[in-house]
């Protein structure tokens, strides 16, 4: 069996677990976690995640990160400076998490999602080398009244979380499901 169907079946039987009313945000915090390799079969599997999420007897909103740099970066009034001299851009990266955080609760609100919603969260590979995914997780999660999944492509050990493995992790209290089936 592939390494995304052992995580749809992982998440699945995460996903079919009753929700507890009272946790706290970093509590309802999921991360699918997978080799960075498996991205686009990740992607082509949205619509089966949606599925297996809905036959638990929840909703799905998606939300893609992977262009929201450029959407951004295409707003801002000094753009040609900052790919001029890309040191400038570290000044007001900032920023761009605050935009992020004004579109990410713009669409919940759009959507209504309520606490039954499961929110989906893709396109983090994007992030590499502008945000840690931690402060974007800290963020958002804050905001999403019922479960964060969170698409990682990456590692987990030894409860250290590592973007495409490309350099040193963090600690975070999201409960991790991986390709192996553990958590």
């Amino acid at each position: 069996m592939s390494k995304v169907k052992r995580l749809i079946e992982s998440y699945s039987r995460f996903i079919a677990l009753p929700w507890r009313d009272d946790a706290a945000a970093a509590q309802r915090v999921v991360f699918c976690v997978y080799p960075e390799t498996e991205e686009l079969r990740i992607r082509a599997n949205l619509g089966e995640l949606e599925l297996v999420t809905r036959q638990h007897g929840h909703d799905w909103m998606p939300f893609d990160l992977t262009d929201t740099f450029a959407l951004w970066m295409g707003e801002q009034k000094y753009a040609t400076g900052y790919f001029k001299s890309p040191s400038k851009l570290s000044t007001v990266i900032h920023r761009y998490l605050d935009w992020l955080e004004a579109r990410f609760t713009a669409e919940l609100s759009r959507e209504g999602v309520s606490d039954h919603y499961v929110v989906a969260l893709y396109g983090v590979g994007s992030l590499f080398g502008l945000l840690k995914v931690k402060e974007v997780v800290d963020r958002l999660a804050i905001h999403v009244p019922g479960r964060l999944v969170v698409f990682f492509p990456g590692s987990f050990e030894n409860n250290n979380y590592r973007l495409l493995d490309g350099y040193d992790g963090w600690n975070y209290l999201a409960t991790p499901i991986t390709v192996d089936g553990s958590r």
